[in-house]
């Protein structure tokens, strides 16, 4: 009975542990995304910041490289993300599928998804602050504002849905 108990666990454990993986990977891009608020900065914020010509084409050159840097990351390694996640399947499916549930085995592979979306993370967190570096100190201000102000309206969305 105590196998069947774990592998239940375990089943029930690894999805919601890819679940909250994904959704921290899932970054601050806008204000409500499949029912959860976020913080971070999107276009319709940064129209309110009234940013100078030469602002929005930095902007604009910033969103096109890392668009195009991204493009050309996905390309070149596809082959070597596909192997990667094939093989982190099968030690998911090895894990919940064995007769005996190995806690350390499971504490590595959550690790591994740790470390990977914090990874992402940081590389999301640097884009952002090159993005906002150039605002001017009233713009940043005032972003700051709009910000706090989005977190509150979520929150209070947040509320009246409890």
């Amino acid at each position: 009975m105590k196998t069947v108990k774990k592998l239940v666990l375990a089943a029930a454990v690894v999805p919601l542990a890819f679940a909250s993986a994904s959704a921290f990977a899932f970054g601050g891009k806008g204000e409500h995304r499949g029912g959860h608020c976020q913080g971070g900065m999107d276009r319709g914020m940064m129209k309110q910041l009234d940013l100078t010509d030469a602002q929005k084409e930095q902007l604009k050159e910033m969103r096109e490289a890392n668009k195009a840097q991204m493009k050309e990351n996905y390309q070149a390694n596809f082959e070597a993300r596909k192997a990667e996640r094939q093989a982190h399947h099968e030690q998911v499916q090895q894990l919940v599928l064995a007769d005996n549930f190995d806690q350390a085995a499971a504490n590595d592979l959550a690790k591994q998804m740790v470390e990977k979306q914090t990874e992402r993370k940081v590389k999301m967190l640097e884009k952002q602050h090159q993005m906002l570096s150039i605002l001017t100190p009233e713009q940043k201000t005032k972003f700051v504002e709009l910000s706090k102000e989005r977190m509150e309206k979520c929150a209070e969305k947040h509320q009246k849905r409890s």
